[in-house]
Order: C-alpha cells, then sequence, then structure tokens
C-alpha cells in the first residue's frame, strides 16, 4: 500500500492472509468480457448494435455546447432508451487487462460507456480487471526486499544483476533504456513519449520478481546514498517524469485525463490503494497486491512517481499545488485524496517493504 505523506508516499506489504477479499472480487469477475469483445459481440447483435450506435451518436452530441438545447424531446428520449437498453448487455460490465495488445482501444471503448451511463467524477471506477496472479511472486521477493537491518549487501544491484540474467526482464529494460536515455536534440532530453511505452511494457510484461525486485529494492545501512540514487534512476527520472520547471498537480491532473492509458492507471490507483488506517493491511479494499500493480502501473505515464533524491524511501509525483490561483482550493483537494496528512508507521517484517 502507498501512503502519501506531506508530498511524499511509503510503501507498505502486508502479509498473505489479507488478500481473500481481492481474490473473491477476481472471481466475481471472472464471468465479464473485455471491452472490446464485448463490442464485437453487441454489434453482431442487432437490437443491441442499434442501441449501441444511438449512443455513439448521442456521446458525440453531448461534447457540443448547445446540445441540450437543440435537441428535442424525443431525440433526448431516445438518447436515454438506448442508454438504459446498454445496461442489459455485456457493454455495461466490461473491463480491460492491462496490457493486453488493443488496451488502448479497449479503454476508449470503456470510458464511453462509463462517461454515458455511471458519470464522470473525479473519483473514478477502475476499467481493469482486478489481477492477483503475481501474488505468489511477490513473497519470492523476501530476499531483495531484506529488512535495513539485516541487509548485507546492495540489493538494488543484485536485483538489477538478477535483471539481465532473465531474457526477458534484460529484453524490456533495454526497450526502455535506449529511448529513455537518447537525446533527440538540444532542446529535448528524450522522446518522452516512446520512454513511457517502452517503461509501461516493462513493468506490464516482465514477472514481478525482476521488476519489483528493482522498484522496491532495500540498501544496507553502509551504502545508503549510492543504492537508493540506484533504485531512484531504476525508472530513468530525468526523462520519465521531469520537466524544466514542476507543474501544477491539477494541470498535470487534467493532462493525464485526455489520455485514455493514464487516466485509467490513475483510477485505478485510486481505487485499489485508497488508504484505511483501520483496516488490517492499511488499504481500503483489503487489496494491497493489486495496488502495487496499480502503483507500478503509474509509471510510464505523466502521474508517474518516483524516489526523491534521499537515502530514504520517499517518494512522490512531480507537481506541486503553487500558482493554483483560485483553484487552489481544488488542488488541495487532490492533495487531500493522494496526501494523507498524517503518516502511517507500522512494524517491519519480511513481508514489508523497508522504510529505512
Amino acid at each position: 500500500l502507498i501512503f502519501f505523506t506531506s508530498g511524499l508516499f511509503s510503501l507498505y506489504i502486508p502479509p498473505p492472509d489479507v488478500l481473500s477479499c481481492a481474490e473473491e472480487n477476481l472471481r466475481a469477475g471472472a464471468s465479464r468480457l473485455d471491452c472490446v469483445r464485448a463490442s464485437e459481440q453487441c454489434l453482431r447483435e442487432q437490437a443491441c448494435s442499434t442501441k449501441y450506435r444511438t449512443m455513439r451518436q448521442c456521446v458525440a452530441g453531448a461534447k457540443e455546447s448547445n446540445f441540450s438545447l437543440v435537441a428535442g424531446v424525443e431525440a433526448r428520449d431516445e438518447c436515454r432508451s438506448a442508454m438504459e437498453a446498454l445496461k442489459q448487455s455485456p457493454l455495461y460490465n466490461c473491463r480491460c487487462k492491462r496490457g493486453m495488445k488493443k488496451e488502448k482501444n479497449c479503454l476508449r471503448i470503456y470510458w464511453g460507456i462509463y462517461q454515458t451511463l455511471q458519470g464522470n467524477d473525479f473519483l473514478e471506477e477502475s476499467p481493469y480487471e482486478p489481477v492477483n496472479k503475481r501474488l505468489s511472486d511477490i513473497f519470492r521477493l523476501a530476499p531483495i526486499l531484506g529488512e535495513p537491518a539485516v541487509a548485507r549487501e546492495n540489493n538494488c544491484l543484485t536485483a538489477a544483476k538478477a535483471c539481465n540474467l532473465n531474457d526477458t526482464c534484460k529484453k524490456y529494460r533495454s526497450a526502455y533504456i535506449s529511448p529513455c536515455t537518447s537525446r533527440v536534440s538540444t532542446a529535448e532530453i528524450c522522446n518522452k513519449r516512446k520512454c513511457h511505452k517502452a517503461l509501461r511494457q516493462f513493468f506490464d510484461k516482465v514477472p514481478p520478481k525482476h521488476s519489483y525486485g528493482m522498484l522496491f529494492c532495500s540498501c544496507p545501512v553502509s551504502d545508503q546514498t549510492a543504492c537508493s540514487e540506484r533504485r531512484r534512476q531504476t525508472i530513468v527520472p530525468v526523462c520519465s517524469y521531469e520537466e524544466k520547471q514542476m507543474p501544477n498537480c491539477l494541470e498535470l491532473q487534467a493532462s493525464c485525463r485526455t489520455n485514455y492509458i493514464c487516466r485509467s492507471r490513475l483510477a485505478d490507483f485510486f481505487v485499489n490503494c485508497m488508504s484505511e488506517p483501520r483496516s488490517l493491511s492499511g488499504c481500503l479494499k483489503e487489496n494491497y497486491a493489486d495496488c502495487l500493480l496499480a502503483y507500478s502501473g503509474l509509471i510510464g505515464t505523466v502521474m508517474t512517481p518516483n524516489y526523491l533524491r534521499s537515502p530514504k524511501i520517499s517518494v512522490s509525483p512531480y507537481c506541486d499545488c503553487t500558482n493554483s490561483g483560485n483553484n487552489k482550493d481544488d488542488c488541495d483537494k487532490i492533495f487531500f485524496i493522494l496526501l494523507p496528512s498524517k503518516s502511517i508507521a507500522f512494524p517491519l517484517n519480511k513481508y514489508y517493504v523497508p522504510s529505512q
């Protein structure tokens, strides 16, 4: 679980027995179609296809500022009828899989349905199916995620070496290192779009034994500075998120929500990483495995977070609320959601990412 505190957040991994709720959710959603297949199925059925096309026309028309004024009562009733009918179709409950072949198209379909049938609130539902198959891999990370008191070597270096010995990890790491470190021009230090895409593929395709090992590795007391900087450089921060000027968080969020993938990853993070100090795991939904997955899913978007230049394991998104003007309250509201005012400390054991 990621806890934000005063612009920072720390990572916490609780024991396996708190995962039953998440696993039940996974079984409950097993029968849902992904939105691409649901759309194809709907278009093959005449009744569903007609209502679906009507709904899409209504969505397109709703984007016009004077739609509500020019659309007649009959047209608005037809739109409502189409939307109600689609609630009985597979489209209504469809979801997407992170890293799937047609992920962007799937998310485009999802958000078209979601915005029409469920609204467009800030706290959105996640378009992704819960994925807990990586659970067993997380607990095999104990040697890499050792406590600082017992860490006798640079575990971040160990994790990097392990990645180089794994063909999949080495392939996808090389694939993001190149675009994330190659200068495009004197004005551009890298091609950020290609860097982001390659980073997303790394965390989507590489087993967490290796990707999490590099991202969440612990450092020995004797080598804090160099080791923590290696950990910070895992996602090449200069290209992956840093700008010449730190952006306002409202502007960053607005930019994120114009991109289907970024909006989806952020919504997934809000849903799965909402903190609740009274729960066993600290997660509102007791689904910390999905939270870790949602956190790593933010990497490779404009919302990419990363470790600060500090030996501590403190992480922050690259934005603040300065220059918010009359929107300062709205920006602070985002921080209230993302950055709880009080940190929550947990005792360390082999299942925790050390807070150092």
